[in-house]
């Protein structure tokens, strides 16, 4: 009877997005991260 928030939101996100539109999502904050991350490394070398 009374769900949690958590748990009404992973059962919103589920009914509105398929399960490739979330495999995308995921690839894309994985990709965007990996770019940040590299280009503080690449910054890091390059100053020291």
């Amino acid at each position: 009877m009374f769900d949690s928030l958590d748990e009404t939101l992973k059962h919103d996100l589920k009914a509105q997005s398929s399960p490739r539109e979330r495999m995308m999502l995921y690839g894309s904050v994985a990709g965007v991260s990996l770019l940040l991350f590299g280009g503080i490394l690449a910054a890091m070398k390059y100053m020291g």
